[in-house]
């Protein structure tokens, strides 16, 4: 079975990990238009794409052997004169500009770290992703929308690339053999619908013959899904790709001492509210699919599991 995950950030992480325990034929469609941190910095400074999303896939789908040394160095982050920034981060942008492009940057990193399946770019164009607040305003870049500057109450209306984005046709390629496309989980506005933003994903996405799970995420983000239900959620996968066949929700509830933690960054468990689901045609898997000590965070092996078997 062939199965794309589109997506970015911890999200793709996590479900990447625990599907690479049960295939080997796993594409990881990943966005490519964060500017914030280490990753924002090496875009400004070189020009680059920015590796942060990439490298995160690429470490899901390493080998996890103690002799993978290169596992290790991907997870390192420097202190002191290069404060900030990540090895994997800089070892994906020496190899960018060795190689001559992004791709093959990920190509040669895929062999050192022995990863299974591939990773690749949604696109190979420089692009900032831009929002329309329900006031009118615009914020553009990947991490003002991450980490709010605005009124986080105001409702996102719309996004779109700035300039204009193509699809990576290798991107277009993956999605179109595909046996099943896992959309999420991951933060709505700044990981998940950029891919979708890209020219020429959300027609290959509506082509593919593949079934499409949509993985919802377990809380609410304060100023990209604030008050957001699952349907909430689902309705703008809808808008900016497709219906998907599916939808996997969480039944677990965190415990209330967890959930208090949450609520002081105004995060909250998603409502999974059936109906508006079901008037949308989408069929629910609800199934306990994260853990909650520390963080509420997805499950791996669970999701991986309740995946395959959707």
């Amino acid at each position: 079975m062939k199965i794309c995950v589109i997506g970015g950030g911890t999200g793709s992480f996590t479900a990447l990990k625990g599907l690479k325990k049960y295939t080997n034929d796993i594409t990881a469609i990943v966005s490519m238009f964060d500017n914030g941190g280490s990753t924002g910095i090496l875009r400004d400074e070189l020009g680059i794409l920015p590796p942060g999303d990439a490298r995160r896939c690429l470490l899901a789908l390493a080998d996890e052997t103690e002799d993978n040394i290169f596992r290790k160095l991907f997870l390192y982050r420097f202190k002191n004169s290069v404060q900030n920034h990540s090895f994997g981060n800089l070892f994906l942008a020496a190899l960018t500009e060795i190689t001559g492009g992004e791709s093959e940057a990920i190509k040669t990193a895929s062999k050192i770290l022995r990863i299974k399946g591939k990773v690749v770019p949604v696109s190979l164009n420089n692009s900032n992703l831009c929002v329309k607040l329900e006031n009118g305003e615009t914020i553009k870049g990947e991490t003002l929308i991450d980490i709010p500057r605005h009124d986080g109450n105001l409702k996102i209306v719309n996004a779109w690339l700035e300039p204009e984005a193509k699809a990576n046709q290798e991107a277009i390629k993956e999605i179109l053999k595909a046996d099943k496309i896992i959309i999420g989980p991951g933060d709505l506005f700044s990981s998940i619908i950029p891919n979708f933003l890209a020219k020429g994903i959300p027609e290959a996405i509506q082509q593919s013959k593949a079934k499409k799970i949509y993985i919802c995420n377990l809380m609410t983000k304060h100023g990209e899904t604030t008050n957001f239900t699952a349907a909430d959620h689902l309705k703008e996968i809808i808008k900016y790709s497709t219906k998907p066949d599916a939808i996997i929700c969480n039944s677990m509830q965190p415990e209330e001492n967890l959930l208090k933690k949450y609520a002081k960054e105004k995060k909250y468990p998603v409502k999974i509210d059936e109906k508006e689901i079901q008037k949308l045609g989408v069929n629910i898997i609800t199934k306990e699919v994260a853990c909650a000590k520390d963080f509420v965070r997805h499950d791996s092996d669970k999701l991986a599991k309740t995946i395959l078997n959707t």
